[in-house]
């Protein structure tokens, strides 16, 4: 099975995606499992990430996962941050950011993060989400990750929010109108310091741009993804201002570090980059139970999508238990394609209690 190249630039891993995995069709895992609304076969699901085009999502797609989340895309071409874009760390379980990971030689289970959210043009992403959704296998979903670009030019900062939120839901719109069953606003991105990388720390800025992405696409699926929420009286501010637009949120999109090298220089000029993988499931199970907690006192329904550190069936059930309705893998399945194929049929065994259907 094709892996994503660390070596070679993501534009490249772009216009090399592999063809789709032949492999049985696979069964659907024991269990009634929906992904805001709309029934998919199993609770396992791929982020934005290694999803770069309809060649990657379709090729992941017949390895076990039924959540597909196409890589970020924006209203206009952005490129992709320079290499290295994935640095394999060594560390233990990360609770908080702001720390300084070393650099690791070999895999883990863990790396750094620096893409930057680049973005295909939109001619070129809006007719290949037209061949994923017409490709794509029954009882999957395909949801389009979608981010705002914000203009620079423009000083004032609530005008900036404003032209920022109609970007979103411009984005948004153009993904459902090339087929997607649903759309997920990235509002967390660590390796950038620009709004449209923070928003779920902007919890009425949040709530805006949710609302207007909304009022564009009618009553379509919409997940936003969040980072590291540490408390939860940040849990419920974000809840009240975004819970009334929106249908999930899938979190935790990694955890901010800094990465030195072995001689204790820092890479990516001294920036933080996000800690994808094993080192961020404690902190991520802990927040889904957080979020979870936080919604049994709101008005508020939200399917709640677990990422972090996922790797085998125990993980998924792990997340499961703590209140997600599905989770999500990126790190494990760029290392290793067949992880989804392996974790669906533990699950089908590995029979637990909050698994079977009520």
């Amino acid at each position: 099975m094709q892996n994503y190249d660390l070596q070679r630039t993501w534009r490249w891993n772009l216009e090399n995606s592999p063809q789709p995995a032949v492999v049985a069709p696979q069964a659907p895992v024991p269990g009634k499992w929906i992904w805001c609304g709309l029934p998919v076969n199993s609770p396992l699901g791929i982020p934005a990430g290694p999803l770069l085009n309809s060649g990657w999502l379709l090729h992941y797609a017949n390895l076990g996962f039924d959540v597909l989340v196409y890589k970020t895309v924006r209203t206009s071409q952005r490129d992709c941050y320079s290499l290295p874009n994935l640095v394999p760390v060594n560390t233990d379980q990360l609770l908080t950011g702001g720390t300084v990971v070393p650099e690791s030689s070999t895999m883990h289970g863990s790396w750094a993060v620096s893409f930057g959210m680049p973005s295909q043009a939109p001619d070129n992403w809006r007719t290949d989400v037209e061949v994923a959704r017409n490709q794509l296998p029954a009882g999957k979903v395909l949801v389009v990750s979608v981010v705002g670009t914000q203009d620079e030019a423009i000083t004032d900062g609530h005008a900036s929010m404003e032209q920022l939120a109609d970007d979103f839901a411009r984005c948004a719109q153009w993904a459902m109108d090339s087929g997607a069953h649903g759309v997920e606003a990235n509002f967390s991105c660590p390796n950038v310091s620009t709004p449209d990388g923070q928003l779920f720390q902007q919890p009425a800025a949040a709530g805006l741009v949710a609302e207007r992405i909304r009022d564009r696409i009618g009553d379509a699926p919409l997940v936003l993804k969040i980072g590291r929420v540490a408390t939860t009286q940040e849990a419920a501010e974000l809840l009240q201002h975004a819970g009334p637009h929106i249908n999930g949120l899938a979190m935790t999109n990694s955890i901010a570090a800094k990465v030195a090298d072995s001689a204790g220089q820092l890479l990516f000029g001294g920036q933080a980059r996000g800690i994808c993988g094993d080192a961020t499931r404690t902190a991520s199970v802990t927040q889904i139970a957080m979020f979870r907690q936080a919604l049994s006192d709101s008005p508020h329904h939200l399917d709640l999508v677990g990422v972090g550190g996922i790797s085998t069936a125990e993980h998924v059930q792990l997340y499961l238990a703590a209140g997600a309705t599905s989770v999500a893998l990126a790190t494990a399945a760029m290392v290793d394609p067949n992880v989804g194929l392996i974790i669906r049929d533990r699950l089908k065994v590995d029979w637990s209690p909050h698994l079977k259907e009520e």
